[in-house]
């Protein structure tokens, strides 16, 4: 038998020996094809929103993961309402979450300056200054080690917080028993000057501006009320804003994450960065442009004079959360220390969003 006759006759050998089951002598192992880990993803952002602030982030994972993880991304309240975020996402019934600390009523002692925390920053970029320059970042991963069941991974900053309204707001007595839709300690901070804070799920919000449950929002700058359709159904913004950055953040169940390999552990934190980075430009380019030549909004301002009062009310709400214990002790000495020096800088750095 020749070489080549050989080899021939060993490759229909074995051809047959694997359809028909008949022993080798050397079997072949199975190649069974892993499942992909399946991961439910929940975001404070509505449809809409959830296109440009979350998607983007999931995205990236499920293509660069290459069928190891496949991540389902739900909208605000789809699976649970955002108040109960937290707690599902620590029972499992959810995997991960982006969301700010306060909306999802978080059980860390930080959680009232995720959000909108009154006058604590100008921009977007103040964020990522304030968590890796500043400390805010060792504060965030001290305050979550204490809490089982949930990691914290990555905060951001997004848009200032205006007020859109169905009625122009040009002093402060102009929000007096004015029914906003807002966050929890924005909500508790504005009623200061007689907001009305009401809490609904993010997607009834439109509707009830038109059924008049609410006079308007503050919960973002301009790009969200044009891209959700807040826009169309309030008729003024303002360019006073009560914070110059929404702090949020990514979470993720602790048993989940520790099941990943470290490749797609350092995908996951790849992407998120590059949806911060994402973010910070879409708003920036956003609330410009918007501003600038926007058609749906008219713009209104409160006087400096006026506004002056605001801040000042901002300085004692921060005292009064200080007092509530040593790490929001320390976060408020760290805000303090931030805006000094940005006071000092002076433009472009407190320039108002």
């Amino acid at each position: 038998m020749t070489a080549k006759t050989r080899r021939h006759f060993l490759k229909g050998a074995g051809g047959l020996a694997a359809a028909t089951g008949m022993a080798t002598g050397i079997s072949a192992p199975a190649v069974i094809a892993a499942e992909p880990i399946r991961w439910r993803f929940q975001t404070y952002a509505g449809s809409a929103l959830g296109q440009f602030v979350t998607k983007p982030v999931i995205d990236m994972i499920n293509e660069a993961a290459q069928g190891e993880l496949e991540i389902e991304l739900f909208y605000a309240d789809q699976l649970v309402p955002t108040g109960e975020l937290f707690r599902a996402m620590q029972r499992g019934t959810i995997d991960a979450v982006h969301s700010d600390d306060d909306s999802m009523s978080a059980p860390v002692d930080i959680s009232v300056f995720g959000g909108y925390f009154p006058m604590a920053t100008r921009h977007a970029l103040d964020v990522p200054t304030l968590f890796n320059q500043y400390g805010l970042k060792e504060i965030w991963e001290e305050a979550y080690n204490e809490i089982d069941g949930v990691k914290w991974l990555s905060a951001a900053g997004q848009d200032p917080c205006n007020f859109n309204t169905r009625d122009p707001i040009r002093s402060l007595e102009d929000l007096d028993g004015l029914r906003l839709y807002t966050f929890p300690t924005a909500g508790r901070f504005l009623s200061r000057f007689g907001v009305v804070p009401v809490s609904i799920p993010y997607e009834d919000a439109e509707v009830a501006v038109q059924t008049g449950e609410l006079d308007g929002m503050a919960w973002s700058g301009i790009t969200e009320d044009y891209t959700v359709g807040w826009a169309d159904v309030t008729n003024y913004i303002t360019t006073n804003n009560i914070s110059g950055a929404w702090i949020g953040s990514f979470f993720v169940n602790e048993e989940r994450w520790s099941e990943l390999t470290p490749r797609l552990q350092a995908i996951i934190m790849s992407a998120i960065e590059a949806g911060h980075h994402y973010r910070n430009q879409w708003y920036w380019g956003g609330e410009a442009k918007l501003r600038a030549t926007g058609d749906k909004l008219e713009l209104t301002s409160i006087p400096v004079a006026e506004w002056q009062q605001v801040e000042a009310s901002a300085q004692e709400f921060w005292d009064e959360i200080a007092e509530s214990g040593d790490r929001a002790q320390r976060v408020v000495k760290i805000f303090r220390d931030y805006n000094d020096a940005i006071g000092k800088a002076g433009q472009p750095y407190t320039c108002p969003a």
